[in-house]
């Protein structure tokens, strides 16, 4: 008979920092042997932070290193569980079909049908979404902020079908998953009807992009990351490195079939005039292989000029593909501009 006393875990939330932990079966009890953002040699590992009969507690916000010096970094386990609710909800969308959504939340500072949110989705690729450990974010959860994470059909899911079922000529499956996640926080009370905003970078940002033009007063403010907005004239153009991967995802506009498929979502064809579109900051790259410059601008020139629209344009002339909007600077911005917004 196989007997095990001790286990080595490493926890991955959405809540806290990537921690790794030795679990001992006999107490119930773990120990920290080491968390992201903070060095190990000051951390009390004598002690768990949390066991299972709550035998041990540590009030105190901060660890207190070897110098005596209290650390006031990364916040504690068990604080961070307490002070921040993470669900996984399903949503119903379109067709029937269950959507994941992820929703994050202060218990403290959270009112129902109150509190303003940002949504934020991928759905291509069948890349995960990714919901790790993010500090950048606990400002805004302080403040009363949800964020939620709508892991719609064309990302990574439990099967290949999650991602088959959001490509070509399904493609419009994201982007209804988008919606009704988007609608289901409202309906919830997860937050303010009109205080919802969506993020989306790259190829994502088709999401809240087409998502727009089918619901113009769904979001009150939108992020566009180095969009994928001008999707037709994008597949059409060889020239550009993905043109032939993307033909699977998204659909070939040299088949008369998938071009009236893409034409029917593909956000720059089907921006409307007689509107008034949420307000909308877009970035883009000079150095950008993937996505050139002027099929991003496309969008929101051509919006400007016919409907009512609020919207910046940022290039980040440094940057290359990847590396848009990191660091403190670039995610004040976006922040300050939400917040402005809602």
């Amino acid at each position: 008979m196989l007997v095990v006393y001790d286990i080595t875990l490493l926890i991955c939330l959405d809540y806290i920092p990537d921690t790794i932990i030795d679990y001992d079966v006999s107490r119930r009890s773990f120990s920290v042997v080491h968390q992201e953002g903070r060095v190990t040699d000051d951390l009390d590992t004598s002690t768990p932070w949390y066991s299972a009969d709550h035998s041990t507690d540590n009030n105190d916000r901060t660890n207190e290193g070897k110098s005596g010096e209290l650390d006031s970094g990364v916040p504690k386990w068990e604080e961070l569980s307490d002070a921040y609710v993470c669900e996984r909800q399903e949503v119903s969308s379109h067709d029937g079909v269950e959507v994941p959504l992820t929703i994050l939340y202060s218990r403290e500072a959270w009112k129902k049908s109150e509190s303003p949110g940002i949504l934020i989705g991928y759905g291509a690729y069948g890349e995960a979404l990714d919901k790790s450990w993010c500090t950048n974010r606990l400002s805004m959860l302080d403040r009363g902020w949800v964020i939620a994470f709508a892991d719609v059909r064309g990302g990574g899911g439990g099967d290949f079908s999650w991602h088959k079922s959001g490509t070509g000529s399904l493609k419009l499956n994201s982007v209804h998953d988008f919606i009704y996640c988007a609608n289901y926080l409202m309906d919830k009370g997860y937050v303010h009807r009109h205080h919802l905003a969506a993020i989306g970078y790259s190829a994502g940002a088709l999401l809240p992009a087409a998502a727009m033009n089918m619901h113009p007063s769904l979001f009150q403010a939108a992020i566009l990351k180095v969009p994928f907005v001008d999707v037709l004239n994008t597949l059409s153009d060889s020239n550009l490195p993905l043109t032939l991967l993307d033909h699977e995802e998204f659909g070939n506009p040299n088949i008369q079939t998938e071009f009236q498929s893409i034409l029917g979502y593909s956000p720059y064809d089907n921006i409307r005039r007689d509107v008034c579109f949420p307000s909308m900051l877009v970035t883009a790259s000079f150095h950008d292989s993937r996505q050139a410059s002027h099929y991003i601008l496309k969008d929101p020139c051509i919006a400007i000029f016919n409907i009512n629209l609020n919207w910046c344009v940022v290039f980040e002339p440094g940057l290359e593909y990847g590396k848009v909007l990191n660091g403190w600077l670039r995610y004040g911005r976006v922040r300050a501009m939400i917040a402005h917004e809602l």
